[in-house]
Formats: C-alpha cells, structure tokens, sequence
C-alpha cells in the first residue's frame, strides 16, 4: 500500500474531540503523550491529548523504513536501513519537541529483537536523535496491539483472535472479550512478517505459474510455523470465532476490497469484510507481477513487492481459524502505548 498520509484529527472509535473536563483533571487533560514504534518495515509515531472517553490526535507520522531489509540473510541490521530509520526518527525528535510532548515511550520490534547489531543501533538512535528506544519482547508486542485494537471486535461469544502481520513476525493473540479488557488466553509470535518472507522466497517470477507456486511455499512456510499454536488450541473450549487484524496487510486489502482509489482510514477502521473476499483478494494479487500490484492504488511501489508475503501470512490464518468474517483495524501498538501511558498517569483511555 502506498504511504498512508495520516491527518492530525480525531479519528473514529478510540479518539474524539475533548470535552471541557472536571477541574481536577485540567491539568492531565493539557497534558501531551506520545507513542513512537519502530517495526521491522514502518516506523510509526502518534502525539495525542486525553478526552474524557479517549484521546484526540494531534499530530502523525507515519514512513516505510524497511529497517529489517537483508536481516535473515546476514544477520544484522545493514547501514542503509539503520540510515533510513534514522532520517524518519529525526523527523519525529522534532514533532516530539515542537508538540511539547510531556511523556513519550519509543519502542523497537522484531527487526532489532533479532540483530545482533539492534542494541548498537538504538545507542546510536539516542546520540543522534534523543530518542530512547526500549526494545519490547514479542509478548509485550503482541499485548500492546491487543490494547489498541480490541475494541473494533466484532460482538459475539466466545474466544477471539487479534493478529498483528508485522514485518520480521506475526502475532497471534487469543482473548477472552468478556467484560471490559480483554483476558489474554494465550498468545505466539512467529518469525514471519511481510519482509522476513519475501525476502525466504524469490517473489518477481516472470512466469504466473512460478508465482503462484512461490507463493503456496510462503504459504506452506507460515502454516508450519503456526502449527505448535493451533495444536493447543485444537479440540479445546479455545477456538476463536472471530477474527481481528491489524497490520498494513489487512489494512491494504480492506482498501482493494472497497476499490478506494486513495486510502481513506476512516473507511477501513473497523471495516467487517467477508473472509472469502479477503482470500480471493491474496489469490489474485499472487497471481500479478510487482509492477501489476504496483498499478494498484492502495498498493503503489512502495508495498507491491511485499503485500503479498502478507496475503500468505493471513491465508494460513484463515486456513486454521476458518470465520466467515473478519475485522480490519487501523490502530494496535501505537494506541496500546497511548492508552497505558493515559491510564498509568490517572486518566480513563
């Protein structure tokens, strides 16, 4: 999906405009908090208020930096990516500053997880920026999505799945929906996301045939590294029966699915699309060459080599979770962060 420009408004579901709160929460409602996440692909900053039933953004960026690119064949992060997620940092050092922001947190993810060079990098993020990055584990990962995203679930009984298709991992996250926060049943982290797989499998095959069977091998890969998961669920009283997404894969299906000729969040943000169309949407997008998928307007150039790695991602997903529908969320760590932070400080998001 090409870059999705993000407006610095309130937005629908967990934000709204502020209404003039009680004297005794002035103060915290003046105060401006920040939350930074830095992906393998992305990297993703979000500056909000508090309002008496969430929280107004004021300010986004958000830029493909593709930090992890070359991580699972050499290791390490390379001097190229480090650059271009410095350069996107910078630019957020400065919103940070000139929003005044009152209290931020920075977190990194799997790409610096994995690099035997990501503790380097960080030190170097801070020289150069100011920007203290904590280098958050998977599970850590997978509850912060969780916490921004779960209130775009669609109602019913019964366990559901959250899963957040990453650019070095994919989270999977069984909750318990039941009252008002979430009770994590289990959750697992799997070492593909859209740039760790594209970069396991050759993905520009002239030949249609040679694409498709590529892709089932991204498909066989991802199945077999969710299997440890679903044999513990399998046969339990834990089978999700509904589905819940948030990623830029999920998102940009959504869009082609809508035929939106820009990407519009308002429209994808809580968006329930049938499951069948999302899959013959990965189908037909595995079919196409990258400069086909490019043509597309919600892909671009800038996702059109990797948003099919995505579509293998959530076809496993499909496959071992079947649901005839499936929720798509614009929002997860960057919201979880911002709702933790409100909250440890004394408000309600």
């Amino acid at each position: 999906m090409a870059q999705q420009p993000e407006a610095a408004a309130p937005q629908r579901g967990a934000y709204s405009r502020p209404a003039a709160p009680p004297a005794s929460q002035r103060r915290f409602h003046r105060r401006t908090y920040a939350a930074l996440d830095l992906g393998t692909n992305n990297c993703r900053l979000l500056i909000a208020r508090p309002s008496d039933d969430g929280f107004v953004v004021v300010d986004a960026f958000s830029r493909i930096v593709r930090l992890g690119e070359g991580l699972a064949a050499t290791g390490r992060l390379s001097d190229t990516a480090m650059d271009r997620a410095v350069a996107a940092l910078s630019i957020c050092a400065d919103k940070l500053q000139r929003r005044q922001v009152t209290l931020v947190r920075s977190v990194a993810t799997e790409a610096c997880r994995r690099a035997t060079n990501g503790r380097e990098f960080v030190q170097r993020v801070y020289r150069e920026t100011g920007i203290a990055l904590d280098i958050i584990t998977a599970e850590q990962e997978a509850r912060l999505a969780v916490l921004g995203c779960h209130a775009l679930l669609e109602p019913g009984d019964g366990p559901a799945l959250i899963f957040d298709i990453g650019g070095g991992s994919t989270e999977l996250v069984l909750i318990d929906p039941a009252g008002g926060t979430p009770r994590v049943i289990d959750w697992f982290s799997a070492p593909w996301g859209v740039v760790s797989l594209t970069e396991s499998e050759p993905h520009d095959w002239v030949d249609r045939d040679a694409r498709l069977a590529a892709y089932q091998r991204m498909r066989d890969r991802v199945a077999t590294a969710f299997e440890p998961f679903a044999g513990t669920l399998t046969g339990s009283n834990h089978m999700p029966t509904r589905l819940l997404g948030t990623s830029g894969t999920v998102t940009t299906l959504a869009s082609v699915h809508l035929g939106l000729a820009t990407y519009d969040r308002r429209a994808i943000d809580g968006l329930i699309v049938p499951a069948g169309a999302m899959r013959d949407i990965s189908q037909r997008l595995s079919a196409m060459s990258i400069a086909e998928r490019a043509e597309l307007p919600c892909i671009g150039t800038e996702r059109a080599d990797l948003v099919v790695a995505g579509c293998a991602i959530l076809e496993a997903i499909i496959d071992i979770w079947p649901a005839e529908r499936l929720g798509v969320a614009d929002r997860g760590i960057r919201e979880g962060i911002l709702r933790s932070l409100m909250a440890r400080e004394g408000g309600r998001a």
